[in-house]
């Protein structure tokens, strides 16, 4: 609270939250309260206009959890994202912890760290469309480069093979996030103190023990933010599959839940229904998994520490009580 007499600019800082606010509330909260409100209706086909709730509300999503191509969906995205996550984590961490390493005098250093974070600018339709034509058939990068040196006879249709196609998303999507998630990394590893490493250095500690007994666990709210972060970006990934193969081909072999749900929303019936109904289950899905990594990733010490004052402050408050009733009496 102001003065009296002088001017109180708390309020302009509303003023300046509206533009947002406005925004966030058209383009965000309306759609996504309009996508969980169709899932439960009739709504398909280019010309819908009424909407209609269905006698079983939840038809939609009894479908699509029954959908044998929505099963085959969800596999292959959490199959692509946990075999991308893992080494690309790995590789950012192993390059994080090279580049802010005291012993390391590696000259044009900001420059590789450009050069590795250079991949995650590119767009993602762009990427797909590059390794699309690297892999082609019969004329293409690869079977050019391969046919030369002798490797192969003659030049192979890489691209029907569902374990090469679904290698090559796997790897497009580690490439391109390695650098991203390592400049995480090296943020959250400038800022540990320090006097701590210098501490671990006196006592005779080596690169090793430093690396998972000090910076590990000192970034452990980094690595939260990134397992998310990741977590909902694998499992929302629709660019890369949809632009490399056309329709999650070969076989199903790297369609994904959002190439699924794209799919029934914009091609053939129309269904954006049971599209929705399929956003709203991933939905659920990565709230219920991000809440299960927040839970077990959470800070321990913290939490006792918090439940440790939480019950000094009933306790206390307790005896006041007490104090006062017996005062009282």
């Amino acid at each position: 609270m102001s003065k009296k007499g002088k001017i109180n600019y708390a309020k302009y800082g509303y003023l300046f939250c509206i533009p947002f606010t406005l925004a966030w509330l058209i383009f965000s909260l309306y759609p996504t309260l309009y996508t969980a409100i169709i899932g439960f209706t009739d709504l398909h086909g280019v010309n819908a206009s009424a909407i209609h709730f269905k006698s079983d509300i939840f038809e939609n999503y009894k479908w699509v959890l029954h959908s044998p191509t929505f099963r085959t969906a969800f596999k292959n995205t959490f199959v692509i994202w946990v075999s991308n996550f893992i080494p690309q984590i790995a590789l950012a961490l192993f390059l994080a912890a090279f580049f802010t390493s005291p012993r390391v005098r590696l000259p044009f250093i900001g420059g590789f760290k450009v050069l590795f974070y250079m991949p995650n600018i590119i767009t993602a339709s762009t990427v797909a469309i590059l390794f699309a034509a690297l892999f082609g058939y019969p004329m293409g990068p690869v079977n050019d480069l391969l046919t030369r040196f002798h490797i192969i006879e003659k030049p192979v249709n890489w691209l029907v093979s569902k374990a090469v196609a679904r290698n090559i998303v796997i790897f497009i999507q580690t490439w391109m996030w390695y650098g991203y998630t390592m400049i995480i990394m090296i943020s959250g590893i400038l800022g540990i103190s320090p006097d701590i490493f210098e501490a671990a250095d006196i006592d005779g500690a080596n690169p090793w023990q430093v690396f998972w007994k000090i910076t590990v666990p000192s970034i452990k709210t980094i690595l939260l933010f990134s397992l998310v972060t990741s977590l909902i970006g694998g499992l929302t990934m629709f660019d890369i599959p949809q632009l490399f193969i056309n329709n999650g081909g070969p076989d199903n072999a790297t369609i994904t839940t959002s190439v699924f749900i794209y799919a029934q929303a914009f091609k053939g019936g129309y269904w954006y229904n049971r599209a929705s109904a399929a956003s709203m289950i991933m939905f659920i899905i990565i709230l219920a998994l991000s809440g299960v990594m927040f839970f077990f990733l959470r800070d321990k010490d913290e939490a006792e520490m918090r439940k440790a004052n939480k019950k000094a402050m009933k306790e206390l408050k307790l005896a006041q009580k007490a104090k006062g009733e017996a005062s009282n009496d």
